[in-house]
């Protein structure tokens, strides 16, 4: 079913092997499209990306996460979180998220 494939880089221009194995590797995750970069390229595109996947870090040219400020709804002290509490929903800080039962 899988046959290797010869794909062009759209950076260097430069032929690369598309191979049978990595293909069916594309298809069990679930990627529709085939690789646009060849392995050297998409290598260096990584690394001027810092860590290299949509993960988190502080790698490359990423910038730090925004953080908000609000009250804990167990404890009233200062709970900095990733969004902007809108007010309808409760918000806790670190210690009482974490000692919530539903996020053991």
């Amino acid at each position: 079913m899988y046959v290797d494939e010869m794909l062009n880089c759209v950076d260097c221009g430069r032929q690369f092997v598309f191979s049978a194995g990595e293909q069916r590797f594309y298809e069990s995750k679930g990627f529709q499209n085939k690789p646009n970069r060849c392995p050297d390229c998409r290598s260096a595109r990584k690394a001027t990306r810092g860590s290299g996947g949509g993960g988190g870090g502080m790698g490359g040219g990423q910038r730090a996460r925004e953080m908000f400020t609000a009250t804990c709804s167990t404890c009233g002290g200062v709970a900095e979180v990733p969004f902007n509490p809108r007010g309808d929903k409760p918000v806790f800080c670190r210690d009482c998220f974490q000692s919530r039962p539903s996020y053991r």
